[in-house]
């Protein structure tokens, strides 16, 4: 069995390669871009991979506000073109959702189940919502997977560290920090839905799936809970939203009901706090190395 993986060199990319089973094939923006179709058809038509992972995405959530197209080029018309090619070369495609596409019920306090109508709030969120709508258009065995909040030890280059990196780089340098505490969702590891991912492939999972850790927290939370376990006193005030001032909306309520998983016998990851302490210890692991 032959898989192919998009955007093998992300921090979800990384943590997936090396888990996956028989001969595995990382690719980079060199030789597959969503950002350009045209590279699709010849990387997997010289290839012919049995599987297609597409762990690539534009994800700059802010700047998709004021380049719409740059985001939609990516994440759902080179989508559209990579779910084409698939189906021409009869070969499964396993693909990766967001959270944002949540967010327009606004009176939400209940986990998300995958057959609930989603309503994203942001530009983004549209443009992934589409991507998983043409993913699944194109070939009924393809899988979209929809997860949340992710951070992993391999950082995440494009936007200059994930949110745990951020923390503790502001808090080494002693500056005062502001976690929104009027969004609920549920930080996850890279490492853990790796994992989750490989069982549902095994399993020849199609459809959509919602796969985070267990449990939810606001971002302040998160972040309060990394200097507790980091036991570092940090400067970090809880602020609101609207105080934060993002240029895009974000759920205010975006946690995922795995419902899906408990239907396919697949465990539910465990809860984010244990993901968490892991990654710390790996990460101060491979500082003193």
């Amino acid at each position: 069995m032959r898989t192919l993986v998009i955007g093998a060199n992300g921090q979800l990319g990384r943590d997936l390669v090396p888990r996956l089973p028989g001969e595995v094939l990382p690719t980079s923006r060199v030789e597959i871009d969503l950002d350009r179709p045209e590279t699709i058809a010849p990387a997997l038509q010289s290839t012919r991979p049995d599987r297609v992972v597409n762990c690539a995405a534009y994800n700059f959530v802010d700047k998709a506000e004021a380049d719409p197209d740059a985001a939609f080029r990516s994440n759902a018309w080179g989508v559209r073109e990579l779910a084409r090619v698939c189906h021409e070369l009869q070969c499964r495609l396993i693909h990766f959702s967001t959270d944002y596409v949540f967010g327009l019920d606004a009176k939400r306090t209940q986990p998300i189940p995958e057959s609930e109508p989603p309503g994203p709030v942001s530009v983004y969120g549209l443009s992934k919502l589409a991507g998983e709508y043409l993913v699944r258009a194109a070939d009924p065995r393809n899988l979209v997977i929809r997860t949340c909040g992710l951070y992993g030890v391999w950082g995440s280059g494009g936007k200059g560290g994930n949110f745990v990196e951020t923390m503790l780089r502001g808090a080494g340098q002693g500056k005062p920090l502001r976690g929104v505490n009027d969004q609920r969702c549920t930080p996850t590891a890279t490492a853990d839905l790796a994992a989750t991912t490989v069982e549902l492939i095994d399993r020849d999972a199609s459809g959509l799936v919602h796969v985070t850790n267990a449990g939810d927290c606001t971002w302040f939370e998160f972040a309060a809970e990394i200097f507790r376990q980091m036991t570092i006193t940090a400067d970090l005030s809880p602020i609101s939203s609207e105080q934060f001032g993002a240029p895009a909306r974000r759920p205010g309520y975006s946690v995922l009901a795995p419902d899906k998983l408990s239907e396919l016998g697949v465990h539910r990851p465990r809860p984010w706090q244990d993901a968490l302490a892991d990654y710390l210890k790996e990460r101060e692991s491979r500082r003193s190395a």
